[in-house]
């Protein structure tokens, strides 16, 4: 059974702040044509904040999703940060105490922090946001599982349902938040909540699955 090692892995998180980092224009860019433009900077500050808290710590991946859940939380401002934050808090708590991270395990985590972001917006999947990305990404981990597929390929599936969770944005209206004020203007963009999601979700598998044994 493929499985990782949770001690070693919290430089996924580190791998994750550097692509956040390295879109913030492109971020701020999508936002700003049905927002407010600053989701990109905001994910930049918050992403870099914590990796300058983890770097040379060689944290756990459950400790490195904690701080990082934390800054978020606690430290940046917007609808995305507390969105973001008890996601990575939610994913942290799902991990803790496992030396060995298997597929039953990351399925559990996943749902963890999809029920955490449920669980304080109102949002659901077809308003364009991030749920448009996490949701079908969670399930095609799901199903993948299910078929009996092994772990590295379930996580395959998730990055590429996720990137068509993404992509499907473009042709929703927003529902939720300041976009949804531009009704049927809103079609066209991709969502930037959406667009990060998926970042930060093909980070967190290719992490994963460079890692497996």
């Amino acid at each position: 059974m493929q499985t990782f090692d949770n001690a070693s892995a919290g430089a996924i998180v580190l791998s994750m702040a550097d692509r956040i980092i390295e879109n913030r224009a492109y971020l701020s860019e999508i936002d700003g044509k049905i927002g407010d433009g600053d989701h990109g900077v905001n994910m930049a500050k918050g992403f870099g904040m914590a990796a300058e808290r983890l770097k040379g710590q060689d944290a756990p991946l459950s400790e490195a999703l904690e701080t990082l859940g934390n800054v978020l939380m606690t430290e940046i401002g917007g609808s995305m940060g507390p969105l973001y934050g008890v996601m990575f808090t939610e994913f942290a708590e799902a991990l803790a105490g496992k030396d060995r991270i298997d597929a039953a395990t990351f399925g559990k985590m996943l749902h963890a922090g999809l029920s955490g972001i449920q669980s304080i917006g109102s949002a659901k999947v077809g308003d364009k946001t991030l749920l448009d990305t996490f949701v079908p990404a969670a399930e095609a981990f799901d199903r993948a599982t299910a078929d009996g597929r092994s772990f590295g390929e379930a996580l395959e599936e998730l990055v590429m349902a996720a990137e068509k969770g993404r992509d499907s944005t473009i042709d929703l209206v927003a529902r939720i938040g300041r976009a949804s004020r531009l009704g049927e203007r809103s079609r066209g963009v991709l969502d930037a909540g959406a667009t990060s999601c998926a970042i930060i979700l093909k980070e967190i598998a290719e992490g994963a699955r460079a890692r497996l044994a």
